[in-house]
């Protein structure tokens, strides 16, 4: 029973992404053919065996049992049914081939333009309900051991100031992402001490990444006050939001883990502590019960005896850890999810040309349907935000691998269109037949290869 309450965890977070997406895209193809008035005989989620099918119309629904993509068989076109029945007798008017080019582009594009509208929809969705809470990159960052960032050069204490010359208002977010992989090699500025100091990174990032499981290794953790509890050891001693805690009995704190680990250490006693407060709160009265023993770098130094508060087994001062958060009006929403869909465009995009051109391993960085169904579950598990993100991820790669120019896909079909488009001459059917084999093979190879890579991979 365990073994297959754990394979559908796998099994129906993956099948209804991808359910969905199929649909979506299929879709763009359907209503665009019913539009110019194309007759639509098969509309397929799935590939055969079949499952249930419905004739409605002109048109069988079907359900196929194989769920990895789906079809739409439009009369008068090649695809991936192979049927060239219609060859022999003269263009009809509901025919794909009898329409206009400019029309068949439409429609062999639009399941594309659909699943790319999908993710905007998605990512637009997630800002507007969720917002984006995220920790400032104030100071130093913390670097992970046998990380990719400390294989690099980087080290605890290092403060960033820019990647591949670009200063990053946050390196945690897609932007920072989209900046790692935008030049070989990778250039990081950080400032160690007194000196600023430049570390190169792999020109093959991305397969270091994935060997790291994905992540660089740094993080921000500074020791900033971002709200105080009410009735609190800290609201007491008069901490404000923007107060950045400096030592605890004389030790110093560099991040806010030392600071929770020494108030656990102090074990309840009472203890001094010294934080600053910047210029910008120069205003608000000077803390009740705390000493002004000089100036900080950035504002005033002041000093406290405070004794921490038991909470179960845990000794609490009473602060949470400064974040920023984003709360979007509809119209804002729409903006930020639209620049969170080209990001991840050019990121998807930057990524499999760094593939193709060999500065990557292909087993390294491309991932079947194996994969795909890990990441999804994984997702699932983190929550809604987490499931609906990887959902908009795996739309916008969708987009880009259709419309790649191999027969079989839609950017096969579209080559071909372009081409008639230009030369006002149709390619034979015979080369469009062969091309369309040539195609499947070719994604039936891939396909495979990728199957096994994953099963490797685990």
């Amino acid at each position: 029973m365990d073994f297959i309450l754990n394979a559908l965890s796998y099994i129906l977070p993956i099948l209804g992404a991808i359910m969905l997406l199929v649909f979506v895209h299929e879709l763009g193809h359907f209503l665009f053919a019913k539009l110019f008035k194309m007759r639509v005989e098969r509309f397929s989620i799935g590939f055969p065996p079949k499952i249930v099918g419905k004739q409605i119309g002109e048109t069988e629904y079907v359900l196929g049992a194989t769920p990895l993509g789906g079809y739409v068989k439009i009369a008068g076109m090649v695809d991936e049914s192979m049927d060239t029945g219609y060859a022999e007798s003269e263009p009809q008017p509901w025919e794909f081939r009898a329409k206009p080019v400019w029309q068949r582009i439409v429609v062999i594009t639009a399941g594309v333009i659909f699943n790319m509208i999908l993710a905007a929809i998605v990512f637009i969705a997630l800002k507007d309900v969720y917002g984006e809470r995220f920790i400032p990159p104030i100071g130093g960052v913390i670097v992970a051991d046998s990380s990719l960032a400390y294989d690099i050069g980087l080290r605890t204490g290092d403060r960033l100031l820019a990647i591949n010359g670009k200063e990053m208002s946050t390196f945690t977010g897609l932007e920072g992402l989209q900046e790692m992989l935008r030049d070989e090699p990778l250039k990081l500025t950080v400032v160690r001490g007194r000196d600023t100091l430049t570390f190169e990174g792999p020109r093959d990032i991305m397969t270091q990444l994935s060997r790291s499981g994905g992540t660089f290794g740094i993080a921000f953790d500074p020791p900033v006050v971002g709200a105080t509890v009410e009735g609190s050891p800290a609201e007491a001693i008069g901490l404000l939001p923007g107060d950045r805690l400096l030592a605890i009995n004389g030790e110093p704190i560099r991040f806010w883990r030392d600071m929770t680990e020494k108030i656990q250490a102090a074990g309840g006693e009472p203890f001094t502590l010294r934080w600053e407060r910047p210029d910008s709160l120069a205003d608000r009265p000077p803390p009740p019960g705390a000493q002004w023993v000089g100036s900080g770098t950035n504002g005033r130094v002041y000093e406290a005896v405070v004794t921490p508060r038991k909470e179960g087994d845990r000794y609490v001062l009473g602060v949470y850890q400064i974040t920023r958060f984003i709360d979007y009006d509809f119209d804002e929403a729409v903006v930020a999810g639209l620049k969170d869909t080209w990001l991840n465009t050019k990121i998807i995009v930057t990524s499999l040309k760094r593939v193709f051109f060999g500065s990557e391993s292909i087993r390294e960085n491309l991932g079947g349907p194996i994969r795909v169904a890990v990441l999804t579950r994984d997702a699932a598990a983190n929550g809604a935000y987490a499931f609906w993100n990887i959902v908009a991820v795996l739309s916008i790669t969708l987009a880009i691998i259709n419309i790649l120019p191999i027969p079989a896909l839609d950017g096969g079909h579209l080559v071909f269109l372009l081409y008639e488009g230009i030369t006002r001459r149709e390619p034979s059917l015979k080369v469009r037949m062969v091309t369309q084999q040539i195609g499947m093979l070719l994604l039936l190879a891939l396909m495979t290869f990728l199957i096994f890579n994953d099963l490797l991979r685990l």
